[in-house]
């Protein structure tokens, strides 16, 4: 290659390498970054791959690493960059194991908490979305919560939401639904979903365990990216063991460890209290909520240990 020719692409590498960078630092911090920023960090980690340069991960300014590394191809699918087709896996995450829990068509898979058969009202499949429908903002009066037929331990959770202004919602895991009772939401661990601006619920409990990816009543997020409602989000749960992580839009944003001591007398100081071994099932069903707001779900899957 000419001298000329090799300093720009030289120049142009580092230009990329600052723009990536500097999007790894806001998101670091917890800033809200634009859906284009997304976009044109993706877009220039592409480039840096296949021009052969390694992705290095960004440290914030304490030195602690930036939760933003390269994301997988479960990542990018999961995120709605508009660059995959939604409710659908890539041939790599066919073969990483992972399985869609909804088509986009049909709601194969999943029933009605306490019930045998999916809800006949409250919940409608359009346009390639799962969407729990608007009924006042009362909790599970509609069509109710709806679990997964299939029970779950070690395993990895992802899929996309959009709230409506003011929603509330959830995403619950080991759900065994011997705990509570028909008529009420099913007992289980929960990734809450809500428009913290908006809803009452995000100033209620200890400050931040009622807000967005926070563990329900428990435990409160950080640095958190938030799209605002009509935006996608995207929620990943890990659960490996004891051990459990919640994360949003590619950031980690809490973990913990089920069953443990600090885990027991957070439960013990929460609306949980009186739920013998609450959360400590060794499986359990996955969750969406009816919370009586509507929600749009899309691109759920999972894989298994």
């Amino acid at each position: 290659m000419p001298r000329r020719k090799s300093r720009r692409v030289q120049a142009l590498m580092v230009l990329m390498i600052d723009c990536l960078s500097m999007f790894m630092r806001l998101n670091s911090v917890g800033k809200r970054v634009s859906h284009r920023s997304r976009l044109a960090a993706v877009a220039v980690g592409a480039a840096l791959v296949l021009a052969g340069l390694p992705l290095v991960t960004a440290r914030a300014s304490s030195g602690a690493p930036a939760h933003w590394t390269a994301p997988t191809t479960a990542d990018m699918t999961s995120q709605s960059t508009g660059s995959a087709t939604p409710n659908t896996l890539t041939p790599e995450e066919q073969r990483d194991g992972w399985k869609l829990l909804f088509d986009g068509k049909m709601t194969t898979g999943w029933r009605g908490a306490y019930l045998d058969t999916f809800p006949e009202r409250g919940w409608t499949v359009e346009n390639g979305e799962l969407i729990v429908l608007e009924s006042g903002g009362a909790e599970s009066t509609h069509g109710g919560d709806i679990v997964t037929v299939d029970e779950y331990s070690n395993f990895e959770l992802v899929m996309d939401f959009n709230l409506t202004p003011g929603a509330n919602s959830g995403i619950k895991y080991f759900v065994t639904e011997e705990q509570g009772g028909t008529g009420a939401s099913a007992i289980g661990l929960e990734y809450q979903l809500l428009d913290d601006e908006r809803h009452e619920d995000a100033k209620r409990g200890r400050p931040g365990t009622r807000m967005l990816a926070s563990l329900y009543d428990l435990i409160p997020a950080e640095n958190r990216p938030i799209n605002p409602p009509g935006e996608w989000n995207t929620a990943r749960i890990v659960s490996r063991d004891r051990h459990v992580e919640h994360w949003l839009n590619g950031t980690k944003v809490l973990e913990y460890e089920r069953g443990s001591a600090d885990y027991r007398k957070l439960v013990a100081e929460s609306k949980y209290a009186n739920w013998e071994r609450f959360g400590e099932s060794d499986k359990g069903r996955i969750l969406l909520q009816d919370h009586g707001n509507r929600v749009t779900f899309r691109n759920i899957k999972i894989r298994v240990d």
